[in-house]
């Protein structure tokens, strides 16, 4: 009997029943069958190994695939708990799953250090020159139970018993080692390339803080070893810029341990975030948005019947108020539809856009916290549109350009993502499907690229996601915009219609920053400190070159200051170089020499960051000079 296997340049060529992909790969060329590491058998990614029991799509997949890429390492992870085996005899094996980038594997019973990574490298590369055939076998789950209760490997026993009744369960062999696995995997162990591990951290069993801790061990890896080696660039580049360290340095902001998770704003951070905040206003306020303010905390009935309690309570912080259940904001959206439901409105006054700054608090396990970028504790900058079912369209229109035009400012290319119907969600299938078609329908009309992410909606409705691209090429989800015909009908909101029915209107939810406090941290991190000159912290700073020239300098300082800048000066008595260069370190756009020559002229030697000494100016010029480049939002210093 043969099959008809359809491959990916769309021929179709016949096989025996029970034909391996590998022998589908040699049929069609040599080098095809010397390159393919896996294959895509009807979408599903699944070892060489693999027998064809029926017709089939068949893609081989090499490592110039992305599968094929992840496929590699998911075998050097088994190569990692290999070695780890050799080396320390004894370690229990948890899970060791594909990450972006690479991977990791969890121990127990051995305590890593970083020392040991070395010792582990050398020995996985032993194993991969060593070319161990990577063998899959099924297993009854009797047979399994008792293959790792005689090994003593509780973790994969206790995977076993939680796997569903007629589960197929398979372990993978590669020399001595076996481990239980759905892969797909290599077809051996010499075909890893480029790997390297990185570092340990903690962990738990299954995410469980009240489970038993455990060693983790992260790694990279990659087909190539350029492609290794500019990762590991980036990652260098990376820790340049990192905001945590930049924040200290800068007097940006803190975080404290009395506070884990909850950023602490510092005078130069407080600086940057209201020139975003005062930027933003002024665009909204030209757009028609009316700016309000809602309590931090509000009674459970309110959560209740926006859906959060039912939907998001374990992200919720709650305490008791004269014996009633209260809860911290997590979100803003049902103060706002307090104050739309708070009189009657008319089909007159749609669209009503409502923001606020809010300060909302969201529950994130400690292990998952990381600086500005995952915190418990932030300021949402969150809008709501109410508005006509005829108006939709047009108003989803203007909060794209709205968030288009911020974004060209800082210079960010972005992603578009739709977000669909996750499982947690609420309401009738009609209206999700009407929700997700607006969305679709303003997307293709503005012609703009995006790709569908199912499953990733809000629990209430669809959502336009926006990934910003920073300057090492990270993608950061920042800006959301979401279609909701779920929390009107659940606050029963209403307008009276042009012949006086009593309809719903639609809620259009909208995030530019998102987080205003994650957004200060990736500018931080894409312009490495060396903000723009119109939000820098402090835009100039003065330097005397002695005493002598102070009274001129504190002159200088008067009138760029009556002019509007954030500038100080530095009056200390040090040598002229040391000042220049602490300038330099602060990442101050501009810095002002003031000696006997600018005094006696009355002028000043400008340098600027990033590029050096510009000349002298007259106070007046260099003035005009900085109000063009707030005015244009000018993107003009170096990182």
């Amino acid at each position: 009997m043969e099959v008809q296997v359809k491959l990916r340049d769309g021929a179709t060529r016949s096989y025996p029943v029970e034909t391996p992909i590998s022998a589908v790969a040699s049929s069609i060329s040599t080098s095809l069958a010397r390159e393919a590491v896996a294959a895509k058998v009807n979408g599903k990614v699944v070892d060489l190994s693999k027998q064809l029991d029926g017709n089939a799509e068949v893609e081989l997949l090499t490592l110039k695939d992305p599968e094929g890429v992840d496929v590699m390492r998911h075998t050097c992870a088994h190569v990692m708990a290999q070695a780890v085996a050799r080396i320390f005899p004894g370690t229990k094996f948890a899970i060791g799953p594909v990450i972006e980038n690479g991977f990791y594997y969890d121990f127990a019973d051995h305590a890593f250090s970083p020392d040991h990574l070395p010792l582990i490298e050398a020995e996985m590369h032993k194993i991969i020159e060593e070319n161990h055939p990577v063998i899959r076998e099924v297993l009854s789950r009797g047979d399994a139970l008792q293959l790792f209760s005689d090994r003593k490997d509780r973790f994969k026993v206790e995977i076993i018993h939680d796997l569903p009744e007629f589960e197929t369960i398979t372990i993978y062999r590669q020399g001595e080692f076996i481990d239980l696995c759905k892969g797909p995997h290599l077809p051996s162990t010499g075909r890893i390339k480029a790997f390297k591990l990185m570092s340990i951290a903690g962990a738990y069993w299954r995410g469980d803080s009240n489970r038993e801790q455990l060693t983790r061990i992260y790694a990279i890896a990659y087909a190539k070893s350029t492609d290794l080696a500019e990762h590991l660039r980036m990652l260098a580049e990376a820790k340049r810029r990192d905001h945590r360290r930049l924040g200290r340095e800068l007097d940006l902001f803190m975080f404290s341990e009395d506070a884990p998770g909850m950023p602490i704003f510092l005078q130069n951070g407080m600086h940057i975030r209201n020139e975003l905040e005062h930027f933003e206003r002024s665009l909204q306020s030209v757009r028609g948005y009316d700016e309000v303010k809602t309590p931090v905390i509000l009674n459970k009935r309110l959560w209740e019947e926006s859906g959060h309690w039912f939907h998001y309570r374990e992200n919720m912080y709650v305490t008791k108020v004269d014996e009633e259940e209260y809860a911290l904001k997590p979100m803003n959206c049902p103060g706002h539809m307090l104050i739309y439901k708070c009189r009657p409105r008319s089909y007159r006054e749609l669209p009503i856009r409502i923001a606020e700054y809010g300060h909302v608090h969201r529950h994130e396990l400690s292990g998952s916290l990381g600086g500005m970028m995952r915190v418990r504790s932030f300021t949402q900058d969150d809008a709501h549109l109410f508005c006509r079912p005829d108006q939709i369209e047009d108003e989803l229109k203007g909060v794209l350009d709205l968030i288009d035009q911020i974004y060209s400012v800082f210079g960010f290319s972005y992603r578009i993502e739709l977000s669909t119907r996750p499982d947690d969600s609420m309401g009738s299938d009609e209206l999700w499907q009407q929700a997700e078609d607006a969305l679709k329908k303003v997307l293709d009309e503005s012609k703009v690229e995006y790709r569908i992410n199912p499953g990733d909606g809000a629990f209430y409705g669809p959502k336009i996601d926006f990934h910003i691209e920073d300057a090492i090429g990270r993608m950061w989800q920042c800006a959301t915009v979401q279609l909701d015909f779920q929390l009107p009908e659940r606050f029963g909101l209403e307008y009276v219609a042009e012949d006086n029915q009593r309809l719903r209107p639609v809620v259009i939810h909208r995030a530019v920053f998102g987080s205003v406090d994650r957004f200060i941290g990736i500018l931080t991190e894409h312009f490495a400190g060396a903000f723009p000159y119109w939000i820098a912290p402090i835009q100039v700073r003065i330097a005397s070159v002695s005493d002598d020239f102070i009274p001129y300098a504190k002159d200088v300082l008067s009138d760029l200051q009556g002019a509007g800048f954030r500038v100080d000066l530095d009056a200390r008595s040090e040598k002229i170089g040391y000042k220049i260069r602490e300038a330099q370190l602060k990442k101050i756009p501009y810095t002002l020499v003031i000696g006997a020559k600018e005094q006696a002229s009355h002028m000043v030697s400008v340098r600027k960051y990033g590029e050096g000494h510009l000349g002298e100016m007259q106070v007046e010029s260099l003035s005009a000079m900085l109000h063009r480049q707030v005015k244009n939002k000018e993107l003009l210093v170096k990182q």
